[in-house]
């Protein structure tokens, strides 16, 4: 019997926020399917913010445990202190060095290799993709190929991100030679395949996966169209879901990521058509069905609401989020407070960091930033980069310096950033701000680290880089004198002047 996905994580992976870059923001292979919930009851902290930046507080707060994920994608694991520290420095200090002078400091560092230890490294680096690759392959040397599955699938995934095909095909060859191909594996590679938009790959992708003994189970094929869809390629996704139906049938879930993925795209003429085809089959609409479709008529929304609710259909987090969304957006923020203390109450319903990065957005001032951010706390949400990147533009917004350069710092220190959407968000702030040069020296930083800049990043930096030699142009002739005569001569034909 072919294993499907669940409700509880197709929700997870698929209802996520589109606020931010309307488009799907999960990101395998990171954990998507992390679970607020804690069996053994939340733990007590009293006065400790999870938010560092918050300063402390006096209200005793409830952290619930991400026991039940299958991998964090913060450093909330065991950490290997000085020796995870002892490296980090010397890669920091060697970050502009060549490949054997990183590798002779590396040999100095007198330490015990571990995978978890490996692991904490490349992950503290991962958007730095060239030291995090150095680092991988001096311990692949070292260890005599001994490093596991989580190691390969991480610096996999980081080569992706950062669209380093050439070398993500040398560590695939690597890990296939020595038997460590997993089905996190073909997610990494479907998944990035995808974002580069190389939609061929991503689908040869799947259909490698006979050659390892994998099945072309439904699972497999709802992660490529999960893929497909979050960046754009809904059409395509959408054929081969017709394609494939008479071999895995009308499956009401992989419906759902077609419906989602037009909802997402905002075309709503196609989510209708979709939404028809759904009400047409043997399936009867679920949760997500409707909460999505709630999502993309945003006018209509309410009374799909309400009929959902008379049909018995129990509205989720993820329907709340839709309704959170738009009223927000006609600026219905006591109904959206309303709603919010709803899901407070009703079990099973609890709010999620895309219900608080909607508060967020729709925050007006800097002074309800921390007021949002301490209930997203009390309700046991953790920061992502989504989250501070967000709370970095509403500081711009906001042209409150201050909090820009503590947020940016505290980006750095929570080891979830700066990504790709910071510096692009800081460049393009800065060419605003008319500090040409400190919107240069970040993109610097930026490139430094391997990261790839967006298209729009490369043009402005490219047109501050032919403005700046404009300038400078113009400020040699004038040190040299009208029509180009040099200042000495300039200075003999004043005195003669004079002399008249």
């Amino acid at each position: 019997m072919m294993r499907l996905i669940t409700q509880s994580q197709m929700l997870e992976c698929l209802c996520q926020e589109a606020v931010i870059h309307r488009k799907f923001p999960f990101d395998f292979p990171k954990s998507h399917f992390l679970s607020t919930s804690n069996p053994a009851g939340p733990q007590y902290h009293p006065s400790v913010h999870i938010f560092p930046f918050l300063g402390a507080t006096k209200n005793p707060v409830f952290l619930h445990s991400l026991a039940n994920s299958d991998e964090s994608t913060g450093f909330h694991q065991k950490s290997y202190g000085a020796y995870s520290l002892k490296l980090q420095n010397v890669l920091k200090n060697h970050r502009n060095s060549k490949t054997e002078e990183i590798e002779l400091a590396l040999d100095q560092c007198k330490v015990t290799i571990s995978d978890g230890l490996v692991l904490e490294l490349v992950r503290r680096n991962r958007f730095d993709w060239k030291l995090a690759y150095v680092f991988f392959q001096w311990v692949s040397k070292k260890s005599g190929n001994s490093l596991g599955f989580d190691v390969c699938n991480e610096i996999l995934d980081i080569l992706g991100r950062m669209h380093r095909f050439e070398e993500l095909t040398k560590v695939f060859d690597k890990m296939s030679e020595r038997g460590l191909i997993d089905g996190r594996t073909f997610r990494i590679l479907v998944n990035r395949y995808a974002a580069a938009h190389m939609v061929e790959d991503a689908i040869g992708v799947f259909h490698r996966r006979k050659e390892f003994e994998f099945k072309d189970d439904l699972v497999a094929f709802q992660v490529l169209l999960m893929c497909l869809c979050r960046y754009k390629h809904v059409e395509t996704a959408e054929t081969l879901y017709q394609l494939k139906r008479r071999e895995f049938g009308y499956d009401l879930k992989t419906m759902n990521i077609v419906l989602n993925g037009w909802c997402v795209l905002g075309n709503v003429h196609e989510a209708k058509r979709f939404w028809k085809d759904i009400i047409e089959s043997k399936h009867k609409p679920d949760l997500f069905t409707y909460g999505t479709f709630i999502n993309a008529l945003t006018k209509k929304g309410k009374l799909v609401f309400r009929e959902m609710k008379e049909r018995g259909c129990s509205p989720n987090v993820a329907t709340y989020n839709s309704l959170i969304k738009h009223l927000g957006k006609i600026g219905r923020m006591e109904k959206v407070y309303e709603i919010l203390d709803e899901m407070e109450e009703k079990e099973g319903c609890s709010p999620n960091n895309v219900t608080f990065n909607y508060l967020l957005k729709f925050s007006e001032k800097p002074e309800e930033v921390p007021g949002v951010l301490e209930r997203m706390e009390r309700n046991g949400c953790n920061m992502c980069c989504d989250t501070y990147n967000l709370i970095l533009r509403l500081y711009m917004k906001w042209d409150h310096e201050e909090k820009v350069r503590q947020m940016w710092d505290e980006i750095g220190k929570s080891g979830l950033g700066p990504d790709r959407r910071s510096y692009t968000i800081m460049i393009h702030w800065l060419y605003d701000k008319g500090r040409v040069e400190d919107a240069l020296s970040y993109f610097n930083e930026m490139t430094s680290k391997g990261i790839v800049p967006e298209p729009r990043t490369e043009i402005l930096v490219n047109s501050m880089r032919n403005k700046l030699k404009e300038q400078e142009g113009e400020k040699q002739k004038k040190d040299l004198g009208i029509n180009g005569k040099s200042p000495r001569l300039r200075s003999k034909r004043f005195k003669k002047t004079k002399a008249r």
